[in-house]
């Protein structure tokens, strides 16, 4: 199964038991009016964003290794998931706000050990550079209590990942990738039978 394929597995899995409660009247009073959603709103309206230029290049440059482009749709970075996850971690909600510590931690990890085994920006790195990075940290499960900084990094790794795929396909894009059509309908609906109607008395 490739990367993709089981991305889209964790993201079915995903939806069927993290979905979050409706009832969050009591938490939003604490941030002000809803916005409005008539308006179309930039990036950094609501609130400022978190990542400078170089940490979203590094943000970028993972994405892009998360879901690579291939024959079906371009890569995340190419369809700007970072600047989703920048504007994601940078909303003042609680769980927003664990992410955002944990993202840029994690972002400054990468570039620390992309630099300490290869002397260059994550960025800058071969793909494979990039996996030989990333590889050790991409299973938690795997890493032993023994190894707090890996561990650390594993669980940075694991929501950043999370973070593009839900980004990845909320696109267009990654919608028609994971093969969501919507509310369109897959086949032209006349009304009902004549014998249905006939048998409701409405024919």
């Amino acid at each position: 199964m490739d990367r993709r394929t089981s991305i889209k597995w964790m993201m079915a899995v995903a939806s069927a038991g993290a979905l979050p409660s409706l009832d969050t009247s009591a938490q939003a009073a604490s941030y002000g009016t809803d916005p409005d959603l008539v308006k179309r709103y930039r990036s950094g309206d609501l609130w400022p964003l978190t990542l400078s230029d170089e940490q979203r290049i590094t943000a970028a440059a993972l994405c892009g290794l998360i879901i690579p482009a291939d024959a079906h749709s371009p890569s995340a970075a190419q369809l700007n998931v970072q600047l989703f996850i920048d504007e994601w971690i940078s909303a003042p909600y609680p769980r927003h706000q664990k992410d955002r510590e944990q993202i840029v931690v994690g972002l400054a990890w990468i570039e620390a050990d992309a630099s300490k085994r290869f002397k260059k920006s994550f960025a800058q790195l071969t793909p494979v550079q990039q996996r030989a990075v990333c590889d050790p940290v991409c299973l938690p499960d795997k890493i032993g209590k023994g190894s707090p900084e890996l561990l650390k990094a594993a669980q940075f790794f694991s929501r950043y990942r999370d973070l593009t795929a839900d980004g990845f396909y909320s696109t267009p894009e990654g919608m028609k990738d994971l093969g969501f059509t919507g509310n369109k309908p897959s086949a032209k609906f006349d009304g009902p039978p004549l014998a249905a109607l006939k048998k409701a008395g409405l024919a």
